[in-house]
């Protein structure tokens, strides 16, 4: 097959890939990477954004293997590769010059040629920039907030605009790359210009965070949100490192499941998210969170052995809302100054029939005394089972009528003054310890409200202790 003849049949990005990259390895995840690099290519997306987390073989794709494949199938193309320092762009830039003077590209893309040694003369090729012989096209690199005066762009792809999370971190850094991206990477455009931004995420409020805020974007759920694209929408991915949602059609990982667990599996991960949540969510997950946005962080305190005057023993059970929320139940015990010690936890996202088992096992082996259940969505029932299975505690079950983000956002300095970790729950619940120590003040930017949100209701139930007047109704079974 030809080099015209590879152009007009279609031959596939991953196919390229194998054939210049033969070394290369090609998880599932790539696939989908790969295809959706394939349509940018050949214009069905304009404007495309994807995360990922380090070292997932994201540059290799977007700024090696694509600008060369590009410029194979329309070498009048001219391409521009940003990223944090043209010192990392320029390598970009040469990996891709590389590509295209090897045989086996030759071979796919004959009309396609760069200069070689001196030859021929006329033409340009240096480390930041290559001119492709007998075309107008063109491959350009740039670091960010350097220059790019009398170039027009027809593909701008902007590969990691920040080094490290001090940069992302400084509030002076992200200004002056919004201000570069306005007035150099934007007026560089035309109509047909594409854009693809491919980023480990470091903060909210990143390019991409912000463009988020001021452009409509479409996440990608299945190949038919490409269909749904209007002209100026950006099409997002998201490649989570431990995948949180449903299996879907663009990502069929079940809950829990690593990206690339040959190469980082579940319980390195999972190691690295206890070592830092925080910066995990940012990095691995793509679900970055400023500190000054957050309700609790990592404010609350932890304790070694639990004292000597406790007066109750308790537990408090908030069945899943939805398919995607978690059953969370804390066992607690309270002193006589009425702190609060969390002592066991099920949070999980198990089928009702196996958290009935685990909650019922904890709460005899916490010597749980009294266990509230919400009501709401199935509670009922569920409190009645755990109450067969568990007999000797008393189980009681009520409706939550508050309004849910009223309630945490108003308990919260109660929560983080009263309640008690055991030391080390970070390593022995990693999934709570996200989610609380992640928790935002915006309510509408949680994904998960459950661990709060049975946070907040131990706090209350406490309370109405000390106020008999305002004591719920509850059922007892």
């Amino acid at each position: 097959m030809n080099g015209k003849q590879n152009v007009e049949q279609g031959l596939s990005f991953e196919e390229f890939a194998t054939q210049v990259y033969p070394f290369i390895e090609v998880q599932r995840f790539h696939r989908v990477y790969y295809r959706l690099l394939e349509l940018f290519a050949r214009g069905r997306i304009r404007k495309l954004m994807v995360s990922m987390p380090p070292q997932h073989g994201k540059s290799v794709g977007s700024s090696t293997l694509l600008p060369a494949y590009m410029l194979g199938l329309n070498p009048d193309l001219k391409v521009a590769i940003a990223s944090y320092s043209s010192a990392l762009a320029n390598r970009f830039n040469r990996r891709v010059q590389r590509i295209v003077e090897g045989e086996g590209y030759a071979s796919l893309f004959p009309e396609t040629r760069i200069k070689s040694g001196g030859k021929p003369p006329q033409y340009l090729r240096t480390a930041d920039e290559v001119e492709i012989v007998g075309q107008s096209g063109s491959l350009i690199s740039v670091g960010r907030e350097g220059s790019l005066t009398g170039n027009r762009v027809d593909c701008f792809i902007l590969d990691d605009l920040y080094k490290d999370a001090m940069e992302a971190n400084s509030p002076i850094v992200r200004a002056n790359c919004w201000e570069w991206y306005t007035s150099v990477v934007r007026t560089r455009m035309h109509n047909n210009s594409q854009e693809l931004m491919v980023f480990t995420r470091w903060h909210e409020e990143d390019l991409i965070g912000v463009l988020r805020k001021y452009e409509r974007c479409v996440d990608l759920r299945s190949w038919s949100d490409i269909d749904t694209l209007g002209v100026d929408d950006w099409l997002c991915l998201n490649f989570e490192a431990l995948k949180t949602g449903d299996p879907s059609e663009i990502d069929p990982r079940m809950v829990g499941e690593a990206l690339w667990p040959e190469f980082q599996n579940e319980s390195l991960l999972e190691a690295k998210r206890r070592l830092d949540s925080l910066r995990f969510e940012c990095m691995y997950q793509g679900r970055p969170v400023a500190q000054g946005g957050l309700l609790y962080g990592a404010s609350f305190s932890e304790y070694d052995t639990l004292p000597t005057d406790i007066v109750r023993w308790a537990n408090y059970t908030d069945t899943a809302d939805m398919g995607d929320d978690y059953l969370c139940s804390m066992s607690y015990a309270v002193d006589a100054d009425g702190v609060i010690y969390i002592t066991d936890v099920v949070y999980s996202r198990e089928p009702m029939d196996v958290t009935e088992q685990l909650v019922a096992d904890m709460l005899v082996r916490s010597a749980t005394r009294q266990a509230f259940v919400e009501s709401n969505n199935g509670g009922r029932g569920f409190a009645r089972a755990i109450q067969r299975l568990a007999p000797r505690v008393r189980v009681e079950w009520f409706h939550q009528s508050g309004n849910k983000e009223a309630r945490i956002l108003s308990n919260s300095a109660t929560a983080l003054h009263s309640v008690r970790f055991p030391r080390g729950w970070a390593q022995k619940w990693p999934e709570l310890y996200a989610h609380l120590t992640t928790y935002r003040r915006d309510f509408k930017a949680n994904r998960w409200h459950d661990a709060a949100d049975v946070l907040t209701g131990i706090v209350e139930q406490e309370e109405s202790f000390n106020k008999p007047t305002k004591i719920q109704r509850f059922g007892f079974l």
